[in-house]
């Protein structure tokens, strides 16, 4: 694993990517960014939650599972409308409704009573403009990032908690090889995954420098004779 100021990034197989992702997330869930009861969760467990979802999974494929992953979190947000539940037809009829209400106020004498009436008509049309709006660009954005984008641009991700891409890339003897940059947004969440993936490391350093090799068991699988095993100079004599 290479670490910059731009992130964590690994080169490798498929298994190297899911893997690389496994650790980003266990390092940040340790960091408390998963649980809302913790001074980290309670700003990013929303945004852990995504990146959880969208990091690639062992099952996964790129060109597919990746693939309509990274256009569903790239889709353009939802405006005030949609969050409203409104629709655009509805808020042309509301604002319809208010502009009548401006009319009466002003018959009534009533100015204040009108110019409210008036700008809230105003709101509710500016409202639906941009609901329209976005409800068009999204008929056509899945398709022309899903066909055209990834051929340009690598997989990504982004919100306030990390932001990661994967990009592809032949490797050695026609092998997929592909890269894989995972970066924590937050200073001080970013130290704290940082010195979680060094303790990893140095877990499996020791843990390969520490463990025998079972030299029996490679000659039981191959049929081959085992290495000879080093004379203990204590045991040696003199003639």
């Amino acid at each position: 694993m290479e670490e910059s100021i731009s992130g964590f990034k690994v080169r490798g197989d498929w298994s190297t990517v899911v893997e690389h992702g496994e650790r980003i997330t266990a390092a940040l869930r340790d960091a408390g960014a998963h649980d809302p009861t913790t001074e980290a969760g309670e700003q990013y467990a929303e945004h852990f939650e995504e990146w959880d979802d969208w990091r690639p999974k062992s099952h996964e494929r790129l060109e597919t599972d990746v693939n309509e992953k990274t256009a569903e979190q790239a889709r353009l947000n939802e405006g005030k409308g949609e969050k409203a539940g409104k629709g655009p037809d509805e808020d042309i009829k509301t604002a319809g409704e208010k502009l009548s209400e401006s009319y009466a106020a002003l018959e009534s004498d009533d100015a204040d009573e009108a110019v409210t009436n008036w700008r809230e008509s105003i709101d509710y049309v500016a409202r639906a403009a941009d609901s329209a709006s976005r409800k068009a660009i999204r008929r056509v954005e899945d398709t022309v990032y899903q066909r055209v984008m990834t051929q340009l641009a690598p997989y990504y991700f982004d919100n306030e908690l990390v932001s990661a891409n994967v990009q592809q890339s032949g490797g050695a003897n026609g092998a997929d090889e592909f890269t894989f940059e995972v970066n924590v947004n937050d200073d001080d969440l970013k130290a704290r995954v940082s010195e979680t993936l060094a303790d990893l490391d140095d877990e499996i350093d020791r843990w390969h420098v520490e463990t025998e090799k079972d030299t029996a068991a490679a000659e039981a699988i191959e049929g081959a004779e085992p290495p000879p095993e080093p004379e203990d100079p204590s045991k040696s004599t003199t003639t």
